[in-house]
């Protein structure tokens, strides 16, 4: 009975500031769709398009101001802590359902290079700035795989391997969230200009060029509407659903940069390189997992009508739709809740504005190289 009594103890520590992370979730995720609303009532967005400025990013906003305008008091700490570690790893695990490895397919043995290099430029380009600008070497990482890979799925994920801070955090996620609304906007211009007859090339830019994937949905929705391409939709989706699958190496990798450089530099307990597997943690294992779930079920739907013979494609799409979505707007919301919820203002002070131009230039870089590649090497990508 006292087993039972320390686990109930336990269970009421943690509840008031899972609720309240919850709730802080469900408020951004409702400021988030009331912003796309009003952006497709005021014409700048088409209408049924998805809000450009995530759930996430309006939840970490709700939480660091009922932090630093209201405060918290310490009974809710426990049940916020819990939302960062174990909310954060089952919406990461769950998003490998939405990510099929049999979409890299389409792209044909040239699209993949493509985006291989548009991810090595974010990275690189960010790190070596990073290091110039005498940054903090965990921030810079952050932004480094927000603008290679997915945005702030990206960034939530290396974070806990990488053991960032909440204000480093907010800071990545904010950074990313500002340069891809950005490109969200501009760069569907930028596609008509430079590749006005071929909606294949301008699908590739906006998947490779722009940070997160409802950004890149918004800016194909953009194109396809205002220059009468629907075929830039599937691209530019299949273009970024494909980048995203590089989360599942690229996240061991820059980990294990960020760990050996700060060896090199004698900064301490965080420059002890940690085992190899250690630098692969077990959510991304589980998203790899459930990535490969995904692929399996897509393809016996299309070789034998039915996944894993037994659920229709409507049924199928209904499953992983629904758990993918369930892990990205509400396990990921609740996490980003607690980031928020976690963030002391305070904190900012002396990081100052350079992690923004590191940001900007990153940016820059990709979308640079993306124009490059794809009008020097376009043509061969079939979708």
């Amino acid at each position: 009975m006292a087993g039972k009594g320390k686990k109930m103890e336990r269970i009421m520590g943690v509840l008031p500031g899972l609720l309240l992370s919850a709730a802080v979730m469900l408020a951004g995720v409702y400021a988030a769709e009331m912003i796309a609303f009003l952006l497709s009532a005021a014409d700048i967005l088409p209408e049924g398009s998805a809000s450009p400025i995530s759930g996430i990013f309006t939840a970490i906003l709700i939480g660091i101001l009922v932090r630093n305008l209201i405060g918290l008091p310490v009974f809710l700490d426990a049940g916020i802590d819990f939302a960062l570690k174990y909310a954060l790893r089952a919406g990461i695990i769950l998003l490998g359902l939405r990510l099929s490895l049999t979409e890299a397919l389409k792209l044909g043995a040239w699209g993949v290079p493509l985006i291989i290099v548009c991810i090595s430029t974010g990275l690189f380009v960010t790190l070596y700035f990073t290091r110039k600008l005498n940054q903090s070497s965990r921030l810079g990482t952050l932004i480094a795989v927000g603008t290679g890979i997915c945005g702030v799925t990206a960034i939530m994920a290396t974070a806990p391997v990488i053991k960032a801070r909440e204000n480093e955090i907010s800071y990545a996620v904010a950074n990313i969230t500002i340069f891809g609304l950005i490109g969200m906007l501009f760069y569907p211009y930028l596609a008509n200009f430079f590749f006005a007859d071929n909606p294949v090339k301008a699908g590739l830019f906006l998947g490779t060029a722009i940070h997160d994937t409802a950004q890149v949905a918004g800016a194909a929705l953009i194109y396809a509407q205002v220059f009468n391409a629907d075929e830039a939709i599937d691209v530019a989706t299949i273009t970024k659903l494909t980048r995203n699958v590089f989360i599942i190496a690229v996240i061991p990798f820059v980990s294990y940069l960020f760990f050996r450089n700060a060896r090199k530099n004698g900064d301490g307990k965080a420059g002890q390189l940690p085992k190899w597997y250690k630098l692969f943690p077990l959510f991304i294992l589980g998203f790899l997992l459930l990535s490969l779930i995904r692929s399996i079920g897509d393809a016996t739907v299309s070789s034998s009508g039915e996944a894993f013979g037994l659920f229709s494609p409507a049924a199928w799409k209904g499953f992983y739709g629904f758990w993918s979505s369930f892990g990205s707007t509400y396990m990921l919301g609740i996490a980003m809740a607690a980031v928020g919820l976690s963030t002391n203002l305070k904190a900012f002070k002396g990081m100052g504005i350079t992690p923004f131009y590191i940001g900007l230039i990153a940016a820059v870089a990709v979308g640079s190289i993306s124009l490059l590649l794809i009008s020097l090497f376009g043509d061969l990508v079939a979708v």
